[in-house]
């Protein structure tokens, strides 16, 4: 049967049983330009033909068993669940706008599916058993996913190789320079430990139910930039955004180490977001959960002293522990550390540490973020929670570093105010003028001098020690 025109085929409801347009053994041709719109089923028996390359739109499922060459588009807008079984059909183009109540708007696509050209979100969810994939090769595209509207399951993305950052469109984004052609597997939104989220040993941590497995033809020569998100469906009861953390798992699963830098995920109504880099890809997540510290830490506490930040922690025992490493960050994201604090090795006794990170307005924000990167003897590494302190305004002038070779920065100055450096002899050797921020940066002349050199700013005055 070939259509030119669009046909509508409404099948009207006989009590509470659905109808059926059912191709036994014919062939049926929607011909491009047309479109067979069906209120209820379409079955597409054994030996049967249907050739859509038009629009084929039904409110009910599709199954088939038969022959189904869909160059064209499917369009499921059905106002309850609906059911996609494709056989070994080839479709270009897959789109759902289901328009039912939530709970009632669900594609299910049972058997493993290939969409060569376009899958389009209009309304609704999409969702694969957890043992079928729904692929999308190289040029085709995706669109439409957000909250309460994506696709649940494993949604494979192919792209050839190229450069620079690439936007998979399914939560996934990295800088594929170098890695030849990437495949990127998001499985998500099944609740299903080691397929769609972690089983970290940490219980009362919680990982997002979104595990992308990122494939390359070519090895990463260098840490590979990444970025990771999801909309609030998927959050999985994860709340402590602040300490959530990059995860990698080899392919397949074996077990399960934090990767990157921790940074704060960020997080709006509508999305989260976590960007990190990793020198090896693999399966990828973010979770709260950190594998136990060989330290059982009590206590971990930061806070402001004067125009200093105070940190300090405790330890109930510690199990072949070398050191902590104080790591600082004026953004939450990228740290950097300013202290360390030797361990004692394996003890069963209670341990009291801290350190004083001093004149923390240097860092020119507020709060400033501070966490600990404990060390095994054998060099692995686990993180603490981050922990944040504010700056105070009146925190005052300060200069970092300090003793200083060549050059120091000065904070907390009024934006726009004249800094001088005065010699021992009283000579002016160094001016600048204060930033937006508040600093300034003062680079003293290649015939310095050692000793101590005083920096004004109106009428406040500080001691700069220059040394070898």
């Amino acid at each position: 049967m070939k259509l030119r025109l669009t046909l509508a085929l409404l099948l009207p409801a006989l009590g509470s049983v659905a109808q059926t347009l059912t191709n036994d053994g014919a062939t049926l041709t929607v011909e491009a330009g047309a479109t067979l719109y069906v209120a209820g089923t379409v079955q597409n028996k054994a030996g049967s033909t249907l050739t859509n390359a038009g629009t084929l739109q039904l409110t009910g499922d599709l199954t088939n068993a038969g022959t189904l060459a869909s160059g064209g588009t499917l369009l499921f807008a059905g106002t309850t669940n609906q059911a996609f079984t494709p056989g070994a059909a080839t479709v270009a183009t897959l789109v759902v706008n289901n328009t039912g109540a939530t709970g009632q708007r669900t594609l299910t696509v049972p058997t493993d599916l290939t969409v060569g050209t376009a899958l389009t979100l209009q309304s609704g969810l999409l969702r694969t058993d957890a043992t079928a994939t729904l692929t999308l090769p190289d040029g085709a595209t995706l669109s439409g996913e957000g909250p309460g509207q994506y696709v649940q399951g494993n949604l494979r993305i192919v792209r050839a190789a190229g450069s620079g950052v690439l936007n998979f469109g399914h939560g996934l984004s990295l800088d594929r320079t170098s890695l030849g052609q990437v495949t990127a597997t998001r499985a998500a939104g099944l609740l299903l430990d080691n397929v769609s989220r972690t089983a970290l040993p940490n219980t009362a941590g919680k990982s997002i139910d979104r595990i992308w497995t990122v494939e390359t033809t070519t090895a990463p020569a260098v840490a590979v930039p990444v970025t990771l998100s999801w909309p609030p469906d998927d959050d999985n009861g994860l709340s402590s955004f602040s300490s959530a953390r990059a995860w990698r798992s080899p392919v397949p699963v074996t077990a399960w180490a934090a990767v990157g830098t921790a940074q704060a995920a960020t997080v709006t109504a509508t999305s989260r977001s976590f960007s990190f880099t990793t020198a090896v890809l693999g399966r990828l997540t973010v979770s709260s959960a950190a594998a136990p510290l060989p330290v059982e830490l009590t206590r971990f506490t930061a806070e402001a002293q004067g125009a200093d930040a105070l940190l300090q922690w405790a330890t109930a025992s510690e199990k072949n522990n070398d050191r902590f490493e104080v790591e600082a960050s004026a953004d939450g994201r990228t740290f950097r550390r300013i202290g360390t604090v030797a361990g004692h090795g394996t003890s069963t006794q209670p341990h009291e540490y801290q350190l004083l990170d001093k004149a923390i307005a240097r860092y020119a924000a507020s709060p400033v973020y501070y966490r600990l990167r404990q060390l095994d003897h054998d060099g692995t590494a686990t993180y603490s929670p981050v922990r944040a302190v504010g700056v105070s305004s009146l925190a005052g002038l300060a200069l970092f570093p300090n003793p200083t070779r060549a050059q120091a920065t000065l904070t907390g100055a009024a934006p726009g105010a004249q800094v001088q450096v005065y010699d021992a002899l009283g000579r002016l050797v160094v001016t600048a003028t204060a930033d937006a921020t508040g600093s300034a940066a003062l680079v003293l002349p290649q015939w310095r001098t050692l000793g101590v050199y005083v920096v004004r700013v109106g009428k406040q005055a500080l001691r700069l020690s220059v040394v070898e």
